[in-house]
């Protein structure tokens, strides 16, 4: 899934942007609100972690901005500006949640994952579609009796998929997930990652829709 980081400060940016990468996210990395508003409108994003103190534009402008043109883009804040006074306002302003400088990692990924799946109106920390089954916090995909670890790749991929059963996903669609800026691509990369899933999980796992992409089949 793709991310955008809205951060002004240099190594809280560096360290949020590995720790995304490393859970199988792809990040944009923005550091004022006016090229925010840019990247929104030019690309498209499953969430946006956004820092309130920023230069050119505040993260509460960027916030109202994103909401008065009707996206329910999911936004969390993450800011240092711990008064209940500013929590109350971000979520008022349209933020999905709202996380309080420092933060542990681990739960920034958590609320990241609980909000990505209640937009594709998945409740569980599982995504599923008939037998197949992948723990979002494990990164580990089920098949009837086959269970396996998947390489971080891998798994956004099948994420992605999941997230839409029965949707057909182009190259370049998969590609905007798994990849973020400066991230170089190679022409087969997203069919090396499906044939690997495919020997993992069975060749009937993802299903190749000529000239079209690739789905995850909807079950009957």
């Amino acid at each position: 899934m793709r991310i955008l980081l809205v951060e002004d400060d240099r190594m809280i940016g560096e360290a949020i942007s590995v720790a995304l990468r490393d859970a199988a996210y792809a990040v944009d990395w923005t550091r004022d609100g006016e090229t925010a508003l840019q990247a929104i409108a030019n690309q498209e994003y499953q969430a946006i972690l956004l820092d309130l103190g920023l230069p050119k534009l505040d993260g509460c402008t960027v916030l109202q901005r994103v909401r008065a043109i009707g996206s329910d883009l999911p936004i969390i804040i993450i800011s240092a500006r711990d008064a209940l006074s500013d929590r109350i306002e971000g979520l008022d302003l349209g933020a999905d949640d709202y996380l309080v400088k420092p933060f542990a990692m681990d739960e920034l990924l958590a609320r990241l994952r609980a909000i990505i799946r209640r937009q594709g109106g998945q409740g569980s920390p599982v995504l599923s579609s008939g037998s197949l089954q992948l723990d979002l916090s494990t990164h580990i995909a089920q098949l009837g009796e086959v269970s396996v670890l998947l390489s971080r790749r891998e798994f956004a991929l099948l994420q992605a998929l999941l997230l839409r059963p029965g949707a057909i996903l182009s190259r370049a669609q998969l590609e905007e997930r798994l990849y973020g800026w400066g991230e170089e691509i190679e022409s087969n990369s997203i069919d090396f990652l499906i044939h690997a899933l495919r020997k993992k999980l069975g060749a009937a796992v993802i299903k190749n829709v000529r000239g079209a992409g690739w789905m995850v089949s909807r079950p009957l």
